[in-house]
């Protein structure tokens, strides 16, 4: 695993200061990270296939439901075939609603259901993300690691 891409959408900033945290982590192990963001860079489903693993950030609107930035990158993904490859899933939620994290449960499941390889965990974060937090996405993306040298 070389190429990774990071492709999330934060309202508020929690799911960028998780996403921050990845790339970090896989940049000082000398991974090629690509970051966009759902808010300001065109994502062609296409360019899926580009890379080694996808990691998709998403928060959660209101009640369980997919922010609008994603809504397209959900509907297109039936476009491409993803059989076989690597995602991780992962965003902040909020506990008030009574739906924590439905947007990372609705991605993961469309992912799942085309066929891509799931890292186990849906990484879901309440809010802000603390230190442990940090550590928590660490170990999301050291499993990602993981699942990717088994498959090799």
């Amino acid at each position: 695993m070389n190429k990774i891409l990071m492709l999330y959408a934060s309202t508020t900033g929690n799911t960028e200061l998780m996403a921050e945290a990845m790339v970090a982590y896989l940049e000082d192990k000398k991974y090629e990270v690509i970051i966009k963001t759902f808010d300001f860079d065109p994502i062609d489903v296409e360019e899926l296939l580009e890379y080694d693993a996808v990691l998709v950030g998403t928060h959660t609107w209101d009640d369980g439901d997919l922010p609008y930035e994603v809504e397209d990158f959900y509907e297109e993904l039936e476009d491409v075939d993803i059989t076989g490859r690597l995602f991780g899933v992962f965003g902040s939620c909020d506990s008030f609603y009574d739906s924590y994290g439905g947007a990372i449960d609705l991605v993961g499941d469309r992912l799942k259901n085309l066929g891509a390889v799931l890292v186990p965990e849906r990484l879901k974060v309440d809010l802000e993300p603390d230190n442990e937090d940090i550590e928590r996405c660490v170990r999301f993306v050291d499993s990602m690691i993981e699942i990717a040298s088994e498959t090799v």
